[in-house]
C-alpha cells in the first residue's frame, strides 16, 4: 500500500435496491478521519435486476449459488467501468458489501451475494468482502456495520443516522458504541409509491397529499420490535411478515398509506434525538424533505445537512474503512453494537 495514503473502492446496494453506490475514497493512513471521497457514482438497476434481487429470497441453495457469482461478474463489470469513466489512479483494494438477500440473524442466517472471487478475477484487483457472516457466527445481529465509522471518521456528532432502506442510528453510550436499526423507511415507501407506477415520492410530495390513518399508525407504533432493547436489526423478511399486512389490512389509498408511514418513521426516530441537532443525516431518505420536516417536528430541532456527496456515498465510504480495517487486521465489528462474543475483524480477502 501507498506509505501515506490508501486509496480504496466502496461497493453498497441497499434494501431499497436503488442500485450500485461506488465510491473511490483516499485515507490518510495513520489518521482515517482524513479522508476525501474522490470520485462517486450510482449505477440504477436495470428492471430485470431489480425483479432478480426481490424475488431471490424465495430461491432454493442452488439458485442463490448461481446468482452469487452471476452478481459477483455485474460488480466487477460495474467497477471496472467505473474505473474507465473517472480514470481512477492507484487502487489498493475493493471493499464490497454485496447485496443482502436474507437476513435473520436469531438463526444464524445472513447472505450477501456478489462473489469477492469474482469481482477480484474481473478486476485484477484484492477484494474485500462477506462482512457480516463472522458476526453472526460470533452471535451477533451482523448488523449494522457502519457505526465503526461513525466512531472513526465522524465522532463530532452526537448520533448519526442513516435514512435508506431502513433507518439505523449510531451513538456513544458512556465508553460503548450503540446502534440499531430503529425502524423500515424507503423498503416500505418506495414499494407502495410502485404502485403509481413510480421509483420514489419525489420530495414525499404525495405522502403531504395524504391522510393520517391514526388506527394504522396506532398499530404500526404499537409492533413489539421497538419495545426490544438494542442489539436489534431489520431485514426484509420482517417487513412482509409485519408491516406489509398490517398496512393492507388498514389502508388501500397510497397517498394515505406513505403519508402514516412517514409519520410513523418521523415519531420512531424523533423520540430518539429529542431535542439534539448534533445529528449527521444520511441517505437517500434524507431527500424527502416531508419526512424531514416531519421528523424535525417529533425530534424539536433544526436540521442541517452535509453535502450530498456525503449523503448519498456515506455506507459506499465506510465500507471502504471496514475493508482497510480487516487488512490491517484492525476491530471493524463491534461487540456493543452487534451483540456478538466480541470485538473482531469481519470480512473475507480475494486476491486476484
Amino acid at each position: 500500500m501507498n506509505k501515506k495514503h490508501v486509496f480504496a473502492l466502496g461497493l453498497m446496494s441497499g434494501t431499497s435496491l436503488d442500485g450500485v453506490d461506488v465510491a473511490y475514497v483516499k485515507f490518510h493512513k495513520n489518521n482515517y478521519s482524513d479522508f476525501e471521497i474522490l470520485f462517486a457514482d450510482t449505477i440504477s438497476y436495470s428492471k430485470e435486476w431489480k425483479q432478480l434481487l426481490q424475488n431471490a429470497i424465495r430461491f432454493s441453495k442452488k439458485e442463490l449459488e448461481d446468482l452469487d457469482i452471476t452478481y459477483g461478474k455485474y460488480l466487477g463489470k460495474i467497477v471496472n467501468n467505473f474505473i474507465t469513466n473517472y480514470k481512477i489512479g492507484p487502487i489498493d483494494f475493493i471493499a464490497s458489501h454485496g447485496h443482502t438477500i436474507l437476513h435473520e440473524p436469531e438463526k444464524g442466517i445472513t447472505l450477501q451475494i456478489g462473489s469477492g472471487k469474482q469481482i477480484a478475477t474481473i478486476t485484477n484487483q484484492k477484494v474485500v468482502c462477506d462482512f457480516r457472516t463472522q458476526d453472526v457466527k460470533l452471535g451477533g445481529q451482523g448488523a449494522p456495520l457502519v457505526p465503526i465509522g461513525d466512531e472513526l471518521l465522524f465522532s463530532e456528532y452526537d448520533y448519526c443516522i442513516n435514512l435508506g432502506g431502513f433507518a439505523n442510528v449510531s451513538f456513544r453510550k458512556g465508553s460503548q458504541r450503540i446502534a440499531y436499526d430503529i425502524c423500515p423507511v424507503n423498503i416500505v415507501l418506495n414499494f407502495y409509491v410502485h404502485k403509481l407506477g413510480l421509483e420514489y415520492d419525489d420530495a414525499g410530495k404525495i405522502a403531504a397529499s395524504g391522510k393520517i390513518n391514526k388506527q394504522l399508525l396506532e398499530r404500526l407504533n404499537a409492533l413489539s420490535f421497538y419495545e426490544k432493547i438494542p442489539p436489534k436489526s431489520l431485514g426484509l423478511e420482517w417487513v412482509q411478515k409485519e408491516i406489509f399486512p398490517l398496512i393492507d389490512m388498514y389502508e388501500k389509498d397510497v397517498a394515505n398509506i406513505l403519508r402514516t408511514f412517514a409519520e410513523h418513521v418521523a415519531l420512531q426516530i424523533g423520540k430518539i434525538i429529542k431535542n439534539n441537532e448534533a445529528v449527521l443525516f444520511t441517505g437517500g431518505g434524507v431527500f424527502n424533505t416531508f419526512l424531514m420536516s416531519e421528523i424535525e417536528k417529533y425530534a424539536n430541532i433544526k436540521i442541517t445537512l452535509k453535502s450530498n456527496l456525503l449523503i448519498n456515498y456515506k455506507e459506499a465510504l465506510i465500507f471502504a474503512l471496514l475493508g482497510l480495517l480487516k487488512i490491517d487486521n484492525q476491530v471493524n465489528c463491534l461487540q456493543s453494537v452487534t451483540g456478538a462474543q466480541k470485538n473482531h475483524s469481519s470480512g473475507v480477502i480475494f486476491t486476484s
